[in-house]
């Protein structure tokens, strides 16, 4: 059983592109968190360049393991290249292990990989993945993915069992493959829920970027800004659009966990509180029109 809330680790890590927490603020983040009972923790050992999955290791030290869900992933290596190798599977997990002191993983996944990765007749990965399975290295396998292309692929020629898909009011591609999902047993994270913090409310039309949000061109910040008024006006509250979000992923029964980024208590402490406010089903579905009818043509950049 994992915390409908999980902790995205993406933050934890020194110089992650997000922001810039001490060891210190990332490990009080992660109790507080647990105090919160959260108890599914997603990392990668990119994060910080290894030092987001060192920072959550020591912060769950002597937690019950047992009771803590830890998800990592392959392919975005610790030096910041890219290497979705077989060959390199092993040797990835090794070094997430040591560095969260850890024994086994609950779950790891390949880290957005090339869709060519995906289909399990023409790759080794998933053999390899699953002796990791026999030889208690891991529970689970599966992958990050953003599109129902590329879930329905993963889905239809492996055994994964868990599936981090990009999902939020303004991507709903992913909802195409839950039902396979729920099928077939596989386990959704749903990542990004607050499409990188414009549905918390936070952002507008001369929002500028030096981070890694600075992606966005000019257009795309209008287009963004234009859309989240017209969810505002839908949900209608100008307050609270991120609990909103969040309750918005927590109303489809296929997904088993969201992960919200915090990058303090107060935002922890809202996020985890959105699944005490469940989303009416006619709300809902009158997000998936506006999406259908407004966003879907317009091919969002992530």
């Amino acid at each position: 059983m994992v915390s409908e809330i999980g902790l995205g680790g993406w933050q934890l890590g020194h110089n992650s592109g997000w922001s810039n927490m001490t060891e210190d603020e990332a490990v009080k983040l992660v109790e507080k968190s647990l105090d919160y009972g959260i108890n599914f923790f997603d990392t990668a050992p990119n994060y910080g360049h290894g030092s987001g999955e060192e920072r959550l290791g020591k912060a769950l030290k002597g937690e019950d393991r047992s009771k803590i869900v830890i998800n990592t992933k392959f392919g975005h290596t610790h030096t910041g290249t890219l290497n979705f190798s077989s060959n390199y599977i092993r040797e990835s997990l090794e070094g997430s292990l040591r560095r969260l002191q850890v024994d086994y993983l609950d779950s790891l996944i390949i880290h957005n990989p090339p869709s060519g990765y995906l289909d399990g007749n023409n790759n080794d990965h998933y053999e390899i993945l699953e002796q990791l399975i026999d030889e208690g290295k891991i529970k689970a396998y599966g992958a990050s993915l953003d599109t129902y292309e590329d879930m329905k692929l993963l889905m239809d020629t492996t055994n994964a069992k868990v599936i981090e898909a990009f999902f939020n009011i303004l991507h709903q591609d992913a909802l195409r493959a839950f039902d396979m999902a729920k099928e077939k047993g596989v386990d959704i994270i749903a990542k990004i829920p607050l499409d990188s913090g414009w549905l918390s409310g936070k952002y507008n039309s001369e929002s500028t970027f030096d981070d890694i949000r600075s992606r966005w061109s000019s257009h795309d910040i209008k287009t963004r800004a234009y859309l989240v008024k017209r969810v505002k006006d839908i949900v209608q509250s100008k307050h609270n659009l991120a609990q909103k979000a969040i309750s918005f992923c927590l109303a489809y029964d296929a997904i088993t966990t969201v992960i919200p980024g915090n990058v303090n208590a107060d935002q922890l402490r809202m996020n985890v509180a959105s699944a005490d406010h469940p989303m009416s089903i006619e709300l809902v579905k009158k997000l998936e029109k506006f999406y259908h009818d407004e966003v879907k043509d317009l091919n969002l950049p992530w």
